[in-house]
């Protein structure tokens, strides 16, 4: 027998008739072939000598054969470790390190302009000497996006990833039995694994996968599966904004994750679809922590807490409460005190709603010449200018603006812009314009002075 009699997630693989399709990509997966291939590959794991108790990392790239993977070790009863497929050997190298997986299950990236989503990839099982099995309950192991700078090693238990399922469950709103999603967030990140694939599974929603990440594909897959929602991030939403594509008559949510949604695209995708972006809002760590799937309200709202997560505002900043640290090393154990992680992130909380709107990182409250400056009020100032689609600021001697807008701006008007709004040393010194903010592997905006300090500037002017 190939499956471990504890695995956490054996009744909702189990779920839905065979013939019931799964996911969509570049043919239709049934949920009786989904069963067939994890129980195959959980037979080949269990006669590689992986079990309970052992720890796998898994690298390999976007595609059903990582999601069969991924299902296969935890049929097995072992810890899975996500690394994306996108590290350079050397990130791999260092991680590899810091986790000591028992196990690598890894696999080369297609020729660039296959499928997004790959279905077969031929994978090889490694073992590690140096390995150690795995820790204590932890079923999964993720690495955080580090927009803000060194990735942190975060370990989830089968307990908290059930209990955030039943919050998703519980959402209003969220898509459930037979609704069909285009899932775009990453499927080893928490909203693509958690609230796509793991959500899917579990209620019956099927996934979507458009056969390119273009977004003449995105809208063809949307209308071709009369997909009810679109999950993403904020730059597949921009995309979408200004493509012009017919309507969508079956789309009925749109739902952003993974970081701040700007108010502009907000606006531009409202005015195209005739729909608001909504919220979820959480972090690696805790998993969903707020949404707003009915209302669709405007940024910087982020909803209410979801269903069964308790939180606080103290001094400005969300504590979400957690049983355990969530960090499999020391380095961030300041971050977990009394039963309550402190998340770095600003927000307010409605007294009579209890709705949450995000202010911005706790450090991005810096001082300069003996004064207060919130870098987050300066980006909001710089994307109110109609050529601006991304800003991130950061500060190091000076404020730095790193732009990423229509090529025809220039420094002394975003200078400009900046003097009429802002106080004069709330303006940054520097502006890097190019025509997008660098991004990590996740697709998030790199918020790391450090590591933008090293990226290839298409212009950058001094303002004095």
């Amino acid at each position: 027998m190939s499956e471990d009699p504890n695995w956490w997630g054996r009744d909702f693989l189990r779920r839905r008739p065979d013939d019931e399709p799964w996911a969509l990509a570049d043919r239709v997966v049934t949920r009786g072939e989904l069963r067939s291939r994890v129980s195959g590959l959980a037979a080949r794991l269990a006669a590689g000598g992986i079990g309970a108790g052992s720890s796998v990392a898994l690298r390999m790239p976007p595609g059903l054969t990582l999601l069969y993977a991924l299902l296969a070790v935890w049929t097995r009863g072992a810890q899975v470790v996500l690394l994306d497929a996108r590290l350079t050997a050397f990130e791999v190298n260092r991680l590899l390190r810091v986790c000591e997986p028992q196990f690598l299950l890894s696999a080369e990236s297609p020729p660039h302009g296959t499928s997004y989503l790959v279905e077969d990839v031929p994978f090889a099982v490694e073992r590690r000497p140096s390995g150690a099995p795995a820790a204590d309950d932890v079923c999964l192991v993720q690495v955080s996006s580090g927009s803000t700078g060194t990735p942190k090693v975060i370990g989830r238990t089968a307990c908290s990833l059930l209990r955030e399922l039943e919050a998703y469950a519980a959402l209003d709103g969220m898509p459930g039995a037979r609704d069909r999603v285009v899932l775009l967030n990453s499927v080893i990140h928490t909203m693509g694994l958690v609230g796509g694939i793991l959500h899917g599974l579990n209620s019956g929603a099927q996934m979507v996968f458009p056969s390119r990440m273009r977004v003449a594909d995105v809208i063809g897959a949307a209308r071709e599966a009369g997909a009810c929602a679109i999950f993403g991030v904020p730059v597949h939403f921009a995309l979408l904004a200004r493509f012009p594509s017919g309507p969508l008559p079956a789309l009925r949510l749109a739902v952003s994750a993974g970081e701040l949604l700007p108010d502009k695209i907000w606006a531009q995708f409202h005015e195209r679809y005739g729909l608001p972006i909504s919220p979820v809002y959480g972090t690696t760590e805790t998993g969903l922590i707020a949404a707003d799937l009915t209302t669709g309200p405007r940024p910087p709202v982020i909803g209410r807490p979801a269903p069964g997560v308790e939180v606080d505002v103290v001094a400005g900043e969300l504590l979400v409460r957690m049983e355990r640290t969530p960090y499999l090393h020391t380095e961030y154990a300041d971050r977990f005190r009394d039963g309550w992680l402190h998340t770095f992130d600003r927000c307010d909380r409605g007294g009579t709603t209890g709705c949450l709107t995000y202010r911005g990182r706790a450090d991005s409250m810096v001082t300069v010449g003996g004064l207060n400056v919130d870098l987050t009020e300066v980006e909001q100032t710089l994307m109110s200018h109609p050529g601006v689609q991304e800003a991130v600021v950061v500060c190091g001697d000076v404020i730095e603006a790193h732009i990423g807008g229509d090529t025809t701006l220039t420094q002394a008007e975003l200078a400009d812009w900046c003097r009429s709004r802002l106080a004069g040393f709330k303006v940054p010194k520097t502006f890097r314009l190019s025509t997008g903010v660098p991004r990590n592997a996740n697709g998030k905006m790199i918020r790391d002075r450090d590591v933008l300090s090293t990226q290839k500037d298409d212009d950058a002017h001094t303002h004095h």
